[in-house]
Order: structure tokens, then sequence, then C-alpha cells
């Protein structure tokens, strides 16, 4: 491929995906959820009792003027890697806008009472957990993590749970700082509890067809899980473990140019546009829409007016699947939506077509879990799909090479009750 040919794919990839926010360090403002902090609360009391001598308190000299919190507790998923995993979002708020810049060098998790850590963090694996450190055009690359005074980073973590070992019930975290004259300090706390709830059992939403897991779980740094929504007082993150599924072909390819430029093709040559897509359960419809009119592959993305479905997500379906649980269907076909608010659908019943409406670059689906029927003030859910296929692994500009990829054929690896990863390659062909 061409220099020129490898450019137009890079910026393809980068156009596809859809409800992204930028990520950066936000002002500190006052105000936690009184929901949040009678939570932190009662853990340091849960805790301070089995805390080792390893994680007991700094010296008031060698604490850092820093507020940590998790606004939002995790819970385990199985997923695709075959391992059992947490995410969740860090943020840490620097207090003072006299302490000047701080650098985090060291970040270590503790489960329970371990004097062990279940993670460590620092250097290069330190600087992927912020989001907002990312490469981007025209900005230099990020050599650290730094919190200037009066403000505030979120640090996205993705641990693996080991095997051979319950489940931790707790976490607390050791967060060493460094100002600009070197002098050291650190946080022991941090402390939350794991969610009980198990992941919500998905059915396939879509009928049949292989699928590529775009910008999916276990990538902080996509513009899914990297997007915080700040909204009415609050921050959340909606598309915690939310994921694009593009189409691909027989040859793990997701566009069939024939021989154009990729920013020339229509949405005939995607593989999976206007796919049937369908209800992942038994629900009633809280919101649907239609009639917005779909944008052309690979066309630049206004900025929206609003974070919110109707700016977002095009021509939708939000179903509520459970008491307080909802599943966003986002970028459907004009004219394809087959259900209405408050309308009952069953599992499998068809709700649309993929589509390219609202903001996204190509056409593919969003699908998310969260706990509200809005996109903005909305927490993202984790879930599995209860039955599918593993076809290998696949990156976007693989997906969208010219000539397809002779060499990909991947045997299906029937997979039950997992969360596909960023760049798996699913499939929903097993018999019914």
């Amino acid at each position: 491929m061409s220099a020129v040919a490898n450019k137009t794919v890079a910026d393809s990839a980068a156009a596809i995906g859809a409800c992204g926010v930028e990520s950066r360090s936000v002002v500190v403002v006052a105000g936690v959820r009184a929901a949040s902090a009678l939570r932190a609360l009662a853990l340091v009391a849960a805790l301070s009792a089995s805390a080792s001598a390893s994680s007991a308190a700094p010296p008031p000299a060698q604490q850092a003027p820093v507020e940590a919190r998790i606004p939002w507790a995790p819970a385990p998923v199985a997923a695709t890697d075959g391992r059992a995993h947490l995410a969740y979002e860090l943020h840490l708020s620097n207090f003072y806008r006299a302490t000047g810049t701080l650098r985090v060098v060291r970040l270590a998790v503790y489960a329970d009472a371990a004097q062990a850590p279940l993670a460590q963090f620092e250097g290069e694996a330190l600087l992927r957990l912020d989001a907002a450190a990312a490469p981007q055009e025209g900005r230099p690359q990020a050599q650290d993590v730094r919190i200037d005074g009066g403000q505030r980073t979120v640090l996205f973590l993705w641990l693996d749970l080991p095997g051979d070992a319950p489940t931790p019930k707790t976490l607390r975290h050791r967060i060493e700082f460094v100002d600009a004259q070197g002098k050291h300090s650190w946080i022991d706390g941090a402390p939350v509890a794991l969610s009980t709830a198990a992941p919500v059992a998905l059915g396939p939403p879509l009928a049949g067809g292989r699928w590529m897991a775009y910008e999916g779980p276990s990538n902080p740094r996509s513009h899914h899980w990297g997007s915080v929504v700040a909204a009415n007082g609050e921050t959340t993150i909606p598309q915690r473990y939310a994921l694009d599924l593009i189409g691909l072909d027989a040859h793990g390819r997701a566009v069939d140019a024939h021989g154009r430029e990729l920013a020339k093709t229509r949405h005939r040559d995607w593989v999976g546009y206007g796919a049937q897509v369908l209800a992942v359960a038994d629900g009633t419809v809280a919101a649907a829409r239609d009639g917005q009119r779909e944008r052309a592959p690979l066309s630049p993305q206004p900025e929206p007016a609003a974070l919110s479905a109707d700016e977002l997500y095009g021509n939708y379906v939000i179903l509520e699947i459970a008491p307080g649980v909802y599943a966003h269907y986002a970028h459907l076909r004009q004219g394809s939506v087959a259900a209405k608010a408050g309308q009952r659908v069953r599992r499998g019943q068809v709700l649309g077509r993929l589509g390219q409406s609202g903001n996204s670059g190509g056409p593919h689906l969003h699908l998310h879990l969260s706990n509200a029927a809005t996109f903005e003030q909305s927490e993202g859910l984790p879930f599995v799909f209860d039955r599918f296929d593993a076809l290998g692994r696949r990156e976007i500009g693989q997906a969208l090479a010219q000539p397809p990829d002779r060499a990909y054929a991947p045997a299906p690896q029937p997979r039950r009750a997992q969360m596909p990863l960023d760049g798996d390659a699913i499939g929903f062909d097993f018999p019914r």
C-alpha cells in the first residue's frame, strides 16, 4: 500500500466512530453527590480496621493535597481473553492552585487487606491510563501524567483479576506524586467497594454476520470509555463499555471501494449497511427517533450542539430491558426504525436497520448499556453476549485495507457469557 493510501486508511479509521467527547483535565468544582460521599465514608471506616502497615496513611507532611475518588463502583465482567476484568475511573484533583503542577509517578492498587498490590503502574504503563495524554495532531506527546494546580485529571483503570483467587470485595490505592521542587507526597486510600451486580446477559444485536468491535471495552483512549460527560452538575461516562459494530466480509474487510478512494465510497459499499438490528432482550421502548438524514461515509463531522441522544445518535432506539437498565442503539438507517416509545418488544424483534445517521463517520451500529434513558447523566453498565463466535482480532486499518486480506480465515470459536474487547471480530451466524 502506498504512503498516500496508508494515510487515507488512518484518516478514515479516525473518522468512523461517533459519540465521543474530548478528554482533558477539568477545573475542580466543589460538591460531590451525596451517595458517593456516604459510600466513601462507609468504606473508609470498613477498611481502616484491616489496612496493613504498608497501606497506612503517610505522615501529614507527606500527604499530597489531592482529592482522589472513584465515582462509579466497578463490577467484574468476563471477556473474550478468558479473564475477568474491572473497568473504572480514578478522579484526581490537585486542589490548591498554589501547589503548582504535580506529577503522578506511581500508582498501586490493592485488593481487600492484601499487602501485595493487585496491579502497579508507572512510566509508560501509567501514562496509558490518562486518556488526555493520547497523541493528538498538533500537540506534543505527553511524557508523564501531570495535574496543574486547581485542575483534575481522570485515570482509566483496566484490571485483570487473577483466576486462582476469590473476587475482591474492595479496592484501595496508593498514589505517589512529585512537585516542581522534587518533593514526593502520597495518597493512601481512595477506597471503593466492587459492585455485586452481575453483568447483563444480552442476545444478538444484529441478525447474523461478522462484526468488528471497534473502540470497544478495554481501550481507555477510545472515544467511548475515554469520554467524560459533564452535565447538570455531575460527570458520568455513558459509553464505558460501548461497542461500534462494523460489518466484515469473509476476508475481514469492512468496505469494498471498487478501486475508488475510501472517502468516495457509498453506503452500499459497506458490508454491514442495512443489516437488521435486533432487540437484545425483552423490554419496553423508552425512546425512539427516525427521519434524520444519513451522512456520506467518512465525511467531516460537525460539532454537536449538545451532548444528548438527539444530537449524537441520529436515528435511534433506547430500550429498557430491566429496571434501571437501558440498551442504546444509535446511527440507524433513515426510515428503518420499527419501534415507538412505550411499545413492548421481544428479544430478537427487528428494531431497525444499521445505517449512518447522527455523529457517525461510517456505517456501523453503536451499542451500549446504561442506567438511564438519556445519554447525559447516565453511567455505562457492563454486559455479556450470552452466545457468539469469536473470529480472531482485527485492526481498523486491516478492515479498511484495499484489496482485502485473503489470508484472514479464522475458525469460529463458540463463546458464552463473555464481553467482546476492543478489536475483537465476532459473529452471530450460529444456528438458533
